[in-house]
């Protein structure tokens, strides 16, 4: 499968490019800022089958991005926020990929956001005490996260929606809990290497076009 990744320099999307070459999938890796081809590329597994194409783009110019989604089978998009200021960068950068798929006629997209403003599936104290606390502290990306998932749920694309918890830098255990369109009941974290699994998971399950995918450890 040829993907395009954006958010390949953060520590989700290197997760992803990994796993994604050890699968033999061919990657092309978008990052917002200049990353080497050797960064990435040390990620790679022995012998991992799968090739790897490194671009540096204008995220905000859906020509330039076309080019990089051009002839893809799927897009992965995991793109998060930085701090917990005002950002819109998870819905300005799904809206250039929706463009960029509709002008090469791309359909499959994964896309991740978070778990953290949903209640499906939480129990009572979580979500009468935890989730509003939550949402007082992170309410800009959790806004920003809204905003793209309806941007996402309202296009014709083949869409997934990944809900992740706090993402840690444990393991890849190879045995994560998820759920559909409801969170794992008490999910309190996951680690990066598991969510690229699950994203890899999701992306090959046609069971999950037009659903969200909780995921936790």
């Amino acid at each position: 499968m040829r993907l395009t990744l954006f958010g390949a320099s953060g520590r989700t999307g290197r997760q992803i490019t990994a796993q994604a070459l050890e699968r033999g999938h061919a990657v092309t890796a978008v990052a917002r800022s200049r990353i080497s081809r050797d960064e990435l590329d040390g990620t790679r597994p022995t012998d991992a089958p799968g090739s790897l194409e490194v671009r540096v783009l204008d995220l905000a110019d859906p020509r330039t991005v076309a080019g990089a989604v051009s002839g893809a089978d799927a897009v992965v998009c995991t793109v998060g926020p930085r701090g917990t200021g005002p950002t819109s960068v998870q819905t300005d950068v799904a809206r250039t990929a929706l463009s960029a798929m509709e002008a090469t006629g791309v359909r499959r997209l994964v896309a991740v956001s978070a778990a953290g403003f949903h209640t499906e599936g939480d129990g009572r104290f979580v979500r009468g005490v935890v989730k509003p606390v939550l949402g007082r502290v992170l309410r800009h990306s959790f806004a920003d996260q809204r905003a793209m998932e309806s941007l996402i749920t309202a296009s014709g694309t083949d869409w997934t929606l990944m809900w992740p918890p706090r993402l840690t830098d444990g393991p890849r255990t190879a045995a994560y809990r998820s759920s559909m369109d409801r969170n794992v009941r008490g999910s309190f974290s996951v680690s990066r290497a598991n969510l690229a699994q699950a994203v890899l998971d999701a992306l090959e399950n046609p069971a999950t076009i037009g659903r969200a995918v909780a995921v936790a450890d």
